[in-house]
């Protein structure tokens, strides 16, 4: 709506420069937060050499633009207070020079309206006032409401290039003291560039969400990469910190639409907005964003109202027991430890819910993310016990319900394959691995991430991939609930016992000359193995040896004959000529899913077996 010029409240409009006399030594004074910073009446603050300027308090959420003083005297005449330890304020916090407040971000407005922290003084960035006298708060509304609600002085900077957003964003005119209009615009951000190393990481976490499931979104090349491949999801939900240009991206894609929340349904709830010239015109008055305040949008309890909510956090780095270290400085906005623990216990409380932490392997100097330890790093996330998964480019460690030595060799499996190697060893040393671990440095490089399927068999999702050295205790498992019957088909003798060293040397291949593929049910990233089959290339090439288990449970399903022929598709790939078996005369289980192959195959009588051989070349179709 246009302005009303007939309206008091024009009467309020003064210079900043007057503004600025109205301050007091040792006034505590709130700024708006982030994008919302009111940048004409911080600006004239920092320069102003008036002389009631002394022993100033500036207290703001979070720091994005000019409110961070850089000259010394500015530094002796106004003191910083944040809550937050990243973007600019990250040097100056180490320095000594900005004060943190370590806090929850939901409990900064009841900190503000009980006067555990003090305002004297609120500069908050506006929209201009509608014909009722009402304006927006715009992209930042966190604790703009209270710090208005205390102050003795309320001044509201109108800009007029920040967009008017919906939900409890208005206030009116009658709350301010003065206004000044801004002669700066706002703060834009252009998105960030995303690598191929952050799109598999996406891709790897895309893997663990499940259509229906609730996101917070945040800041970074992360959720760059996710909003490209969450769009082949379905009924997305969000309730999260911010809004930005990624999640635009993906709000028009049609995979939110918010149908499935327990909190705010149908709306996508966020406190801020941060990001290009393009996202605010297209928030402007957009019903589909609901903004609300930090205490109701990163309240745990609220967050938990949702079910399936995914708590996904950029992490800097992780050891292997699964302590995380946050991000810090300039790459970081939106991941401190307090806002990470309200997203992390929301996905606690919500039925369905998980939370994963995601990096690359390596930082931008190739030096390895994932340690024995992460002691010597700040911002620390040591809620070890209650994690789900992390996530890099070589795949997802679930952690939940795991050993430290399973997490240690889950989370070896997904660093970097160079660094690898010394993990295991430093592993070792530190007792989180037994001294016999094997590790096959060649495997790691060349286990083919690649396969990677899933079927649904009567109705049950089973997932294949490539068998991990991390599958030791899995597969053990898988043994001791096979009957005796089964065990004798599989290994032609009896076996009571499976030790950990000899499941060991199994699930540990050289990828260049054998496969194998597990079956898994369950959640992914996690779940139970129920079968498995492999080759084994003999030295003198040609024909490969197979052999395959399938869970009793889950026989006569077609999982069997769906791993054999995906078995054939990957030895002809690799130009492998057939396949040989032994099988025992009386298991009918194999023997009808060698039938279903429809593929020629010669048998040769032994004494209590049957020795097959498959020419794959000759099964044609087939085999798809």
């Amino acid at each position: 709506m246009e302005d009303n010029p007939s309206r008091p409240w024009k009467d309020k409009i003064v210079p900043a420069d007057r503004v600025i006399k109205l301050i007091h030594p040792g006034m505590k004074i709130f700024l708006g937060t982030g994008v919302a910073e009111p940048r004409t009446l911080v600006r004239q603050l920092l320069k102003s050499e008036e002389g009631n300027l002394d022993d100033l308090e500036l207290i703001q959420l979070v720091s994005l633009g000019d409110a961070l003083p850089v000259k010394e005297r500015a530094y002796s005449r106004y003191r910083l207070k944040t809550f937050f330890a990243g973007w600019v304020a990250s040097e100056a916090i180490t320095a000594g020079k900005v004060d943190l407040i370590p806090c929850r971000f939901s409990s900064v407005p009841h900190l503000i309206a009980s006067g555990a922290i003090q305002v004297d003084a609120a500069f908050v960035q506006i929209t201009p006032p509608d014909q009722a006298g009402y304006s927006s708060l715009g992209v930042a509304v966190d604790v703009a409401r209270q710090a208005i609600e205390k102050a003795s002085l309320v001044i509201g900077e109108i800009n007029r290039q920040t967009p008017r957003t919906l939900g409890d964003s208005f206030v009116h005119m009658d709350e301010f003291d003065y206004l000044v209009e801004s002669t700066e615009p706002p703060i834009y951000f252009p998105p960030w560039p995303v690598d191929d190393v952050f799109d598999r990481v996406a891709e790897n976490v895309v893997s663990l969400v499940e259509d229906g499931a609730c996101l917070g979104f945040s800041i970074g090349p992360l959720y760059e990469a996710l909003s490209e491949r969450l769009i082949t999801k379905r009924d997305l939900g969000i309730h999260g910190p911010f809004i930005t240009d990624a999640l635009r991206r993906l709000l028009e894609s049609g995979a939110v639409t918010n149908r499935k929340k327990g909190f705010f349904r149908r709306k996508s709830l966020v406190a801020y907005a941060f990001g290009s010239r393009e996202l605010m015109a297209w928030l402007d008055r957009n019903p589909l964003v609901e903004f609300q305040g930090i205490d109701v949008v990163a309240d745990p309890r609220r967050i938990g109202l949702n079910d399936h909510y995914t708590a996904i956090l950029p992490a800097r780095k992780v050891d292997l027991t699964g302590n995380i270290a946050m991000h810090v400085g300039r790459g970081n906005v939106g991941a401190s430890p307090g806002e990470a623990q309200e997203f992390f216990m929301g996905s606690s409380f919500s039925s369905g819910g998980k939370s994963i932490f995601a990096l690359p392997s390596r930082n931008l100097r190739k030096q390895p993310n994932i340690l024995l330890s992460v002691d010597e790093y700040p911002n620390q996330f040591t809620t070890r016990e209650s994690l789900d998964f992390i996530v890099t480019e070589y795949g997802v460690a679930a952690l939940a319900g795991r050993t430290i030595r399973e997490r240690a060799l889950a989370l070896i499996e997904i660093a970097h394959p160079d660094d690898r190697a010394e993990l295991i060893d430093e592993a070792k040393a530190a007792n989180l691995l037994y001294q016999d671990q094997i590790y096959l440095v060649e495997s790691g490089r060349l286990y083919p991430r690649d396969l990677n399927f899933s079927h649904v068999f009567k109705g049950q999702t089973v997932r294949f991939r490539a068998i991990r050295p991390s599958d030791v205790d899995e597969m053990r498992r898988l043994f001791y609930r096979f009957s005796d019957k089964a065990v004798y088909y599989r290994y032609f003798s009896p076996i009571k016992t499976m030790p950990y060293s000899a499941m060991q040397e199994y699930v540990n291949i050289d990828y260049s000359k054998a496969m194998s593929i597990v079956g898994l049910v369950g959640e992914p990233g996690a779940g139970k193995i129920i079968a498995e089959a492999r080759y084994i290339l003999p030295k003198s090439g040609g024909f490969a040896d197979i052999a395959m288990v399938v869970d009793e449970q889950y026989q006569g399903f077609g999982v069997g004959t769906y791993l054999l022929k995906m078995l054939m598709e990957i030895a002809q790939e690799r130009g492998i000529k057939g396949f040989t078996a032994d099988v025992l005369t009386d298991n009918k289980a194999m023997w009808k899913v060698l039938e279903k192959l429809s593929c020629p195959f010669q048998v040769k009588r032994e004494v209590d077996c049957y020795h097959i051989m498959i020419p794959i070349e000759q099964c044609g179709e087939s085999a798809d």
